[in-house]
């Protein structure tokens, strides 16, 4: 997990705060003379920082979080934003789905999802799990931690809505390249939308446990990440790809960025802009070797 000098979580609500947070599904991309940003809630507050950064050299952005990295995409793809902040690789659905795009992707560093459980949950013997005991956990099998090595507490899950990032990266780790099943029927199951929303519900439901951002969950006192199958997120082990769930963070752009979208990207890229990554919690290109 990151040093807690890195980051501390709840400096993103004060990001997103400067920035407007308007929708844009009326006006089209830039109609109104503003760059519009919008897409994953784990890459947001970068572009935040970035968008309130780049108002003293004159540029008018809006940055929201719709539907998350999947939600970015579309909204892309419908020509109502400008560039689209995602937590996940472009997939070959992506393109099907969208051939008129020409969808081009910018790495601007990387992160870790983690499994995120409870303080009562960590303390009590849950500090590791395996790949096959985070698919009982999410598909209903597990049902009280004590099956676990935990307290004998019943397991409340919330998982990510389809198309989040995070999801895609947990379902890659749990099911690898096969489909993952329905939700399970379950009254101790509920979908979550944001980073924030997700990291609320943790802390306010005793048991949960749900996949998140590690960089959401540094100054938690009452949250911990999980080891998973013995290996933590650690920077090293992120830059490595040794933790499973590791994850390329992206702006991307319908072809070649140019005018302001260029200036933004620029801005991200340069040695200002990917100080914001760790701020935030997240490893730079440098460290990641790019």
């Amino acid at each position: 997990m990151f040093s807690k000098n890195r980051h501390r979580a709840c400096l993103v609500t004060s990001a997103l705060a400067v920035i407007s947070l308007a929708g844009c599904a009326d006006g089209g991309a830039g109609k109104d003379g503003a760059l519009r940003v919008s897409g994953s809630t784990t890459v947001a507050p970068v572009a935040a920082d970035a968008a309130e950064a780049l108002k003293a050299d004159g540029l008018d952005i809006t940055v929201a979080t719709q539907g998350g990295s999947a939600g970015g995409i579309s909204q892309l793809a419908a020509g109502q934003i400008n560039i689209a902040l995602s937590s996940k690789p472009l997939a070959e659905e992506d393109k099907a789905a969208h051939p008129d795009t020409d969808f081009l992707p910018t790495q601007i560093g990387a992160d870790a999802v983690g499994v995120i459980v409870t303080k009562e949950v960590a303390d009590a013997g849950v500090k590791s799990l395996t790949a096959d005991q985070v698919r009982d956990l999410f598909e209903g099998k597990i049902n009280n931690w004590s099956e676990v090595g935990g307290p004998d507490l019943e397991v409340f899950v919330y998982d990510k809505e389809p198309g989040r990032g995070t999801r895609e990266v947990l379902d890659k780790y749990i099911y690898g390249d096969e489909k993952a099943p329905p939700p399970p029927e379950s009254g101790n199951y509920a979908i979550v939308g944001g980073n924030l929303e997700t990291r609320n519900k943790l802390e306010s439901t005793p048991g949960a446990v749900a996949p998140l951002s590690t960089s959401f969950v540094e100054g938690r006192d009452g949250l911990a990440v999980v080891t998973l199958d013995g290996i933590e997120p650690s920077p090293e082990n992120i830059a490595s790809g040794k933790y499973p769930m590791a994850r390329p963070l992206y702006l991307i752009t319908d072809g070649k960025p140019e005018g302001s979208a260029k200036k933004f990207i620029d801005y991200v890229l340069s040695s200002k802009g990917q100080k914001l990554m760790t701020k935030h919690g997240y490893l730079t290109l440098k460290e990641i070797g790019k």
